[in-house]
């Protein structure tokens, strides 16, 4: 993708790559698709699968990842892959899962730690599978209307998956998230707002916000650039996905690299402003710590004080998943292409969302009047809960205080993490000094620091 200003060829990530320019309610969650992101192409090898009977689900003693057929509508010409513990209780929850560009259920199942936690805490997931039939490099099309919105193809398709698992595997409706990564999860931000009556949760993994582009070309300036909307509007097109919808809404967890030059660390913010505006509330942390793998969790908390929003920064982390391979409690996956080493980000949003206690987590009922209120920049500093240690600041040129992870780079322009002040441009011949204020929070403190 283009950029306004040359870039040293060091400060690429090697995962990144160019996408292509791309009245009833029923009783329970109603469900739905987001449209992928194009990536570059992965070479990655597809393993075999076995295949289910047209309405017959997977056997649950095989634990393996199933091909179910026959699920129900598919206007997305999507396929539907399953896997079931042995042991999965009727009532457990369901998890859908959004490969990138050019992977496969298969791979997601293979290197994202899903299978994992599901065989740990008893839940079932779906990973629905697009191709190059429906996209050149089998992206989910998520800047498409005619695929990405309630009721409509690829969204409609995944809607039947979560309806099939219900009732064959006897998911809980209350208890439906969608997670995805890269165009996956640009799709589940779309889902998230198409069907908030079907999914109590999401997770978008280096992703964009719901609706952002409603065309191919728009979806490049989406993926690399500010789109300069307030969280009102953000929260306008999250809500005006399914009208007259009034809650409760989806607890939402956003993970981004602060070195992703695919799509750009800008989109972690607009998402995290769109998603604090649909549930009402602050879009300043109510506290923020310092995880591993140099990840950086700012928690937004409901009206209740219950995390509503969660988003995550992981400094130096390229375009991908971020998996944490190890035997730890908290750790999860393997290493492939766009599957990064450095946190198990699959535990974290699972307990987030409550999936390992049993119970689903506490909610609170919608504010009825959405904020109107634009964030400032530079943003209110978050208050750190994780260090009481004194300032430190940082003087380096632009290009460098990127590549440590202090600032983001949009459209060839640098921006602080946390604050988001900007910098100038990304090169090596200008130079700031950067504070930070809080774990991961910057402002630029060219004198007296």
């Amino acid at each position: 993708m283009a950029r306004t200003t040359p870039v040293p060829a060091s400060a690429v990530s090697p995962s990144s790559t160019d996408f292509p320019s791309g009245t009833a309610r029923p009783s329970g969650r109603r469900r739905g698709v987001l449209a992928s992101l194009a990536a570059a192409v992965l070479t990655l090898a597809a393993s075999a699968l076995t295949l289910v009977p047209s309405g017959a689900p997977p056997a649950r003693a095989a634990s393996s990842l199933n091909q179910v057929t026959g699920f129900g509508a598919n206007p997305g010409n999507l396929a539907m892959y399953s896997y079931v513990p042995q042991g999965a209780a009727q009532g457990a929850p369901l998890v859908v899962a959004l490969h990138g560009c050019t992977q496969t259920a298969t791979d997601y199942y293979d290197h994202s730690g899903w299978s994992q936690f599901a065989d740990q805490w008893g839940f079932t997931v779906v990973f629905p599978q697009t191709s190059s039939a429906n996209n050149a490099l089998s992206c989910f099309n998520w800047f498409d209307s005619t695929k990405d919105t309630r009721g409509k193809g690829e969204a409609e398709s995944v809607a039947e998956m979560v309806s099939y698992a219900e009732s064959h595997y006897g998911s809980d409706p209350h208890r439906v998230y969608v997670t995805g990564l890269s165009a996956g999860a640009g799709l589940t931000a779309d889902l998230l707002a198409d069907y908030p009556d079907v999914f109590a949760g999401g997770a978008i993994d280096s992703g964009l916000p719901a609706q952002c582009a409603t065309t191919e070309t728009a979806a490049s300036s989406c993926q690399t650039s500010s789109q300069n909307l307030t969280p009102a509007q953000w929260g306008n097109l999250a809500r005006d996905s399914d009208p007259g919808y009034t809650g409760p809404w989806p607890r939402v967890a956003i993970w981004q690299g602060t070195a992703d030059y695919t799509v750009y660390p800008v989109n972690a913010a607009e998402l995290r402003d769109q998603w604090t505006n649909v549930w009402g509330i602050s879009q300043t942390a109510s506290s923020t710590q310092t995880l591993s793998g140099g990840t950086t969790e700012s928690v937004y908390n409901d009206a209740n004080g219950n995390p509503a929003v969660e988003m995550y920064s992981i400094s130096g982390m390229g375009h991908g998943l971020a998996v944490d391979p190890g035997s730890g409690t908290a750790q999860c996956g393997s290493t492939g292409a766009y599957f990064l080493s450095y946190i198990c980000s699959t535990y974290y949003t699972a307990t987030f969302w409550g999936l390992n206690s049993g119970t689903p987590p506490p909610t609170t009922p919608p504010s009825t009047t959405p904020s109107t209120t634009p964030t400032t920049t530079p943003s209110t500093p978050p208050t750190s809960s994780s260090s009481s240690a004194p300032a430190e600041c940082f003087t380096a040129s632009n290009y460098d205080q990127t590549v440590a992870g202090r600032a983001y780079v949009a459209a060839g322009l640098t921006y602080a993490d946390g604050s988001n002040q900007a910098m100038g441009l990304w090169n090596v011949l200008v130079t700031h000094t950067l504070k930070e204020t809080s774990p991961g929070y910057y402002v630029i403190a060219d004198s007296g620091c």
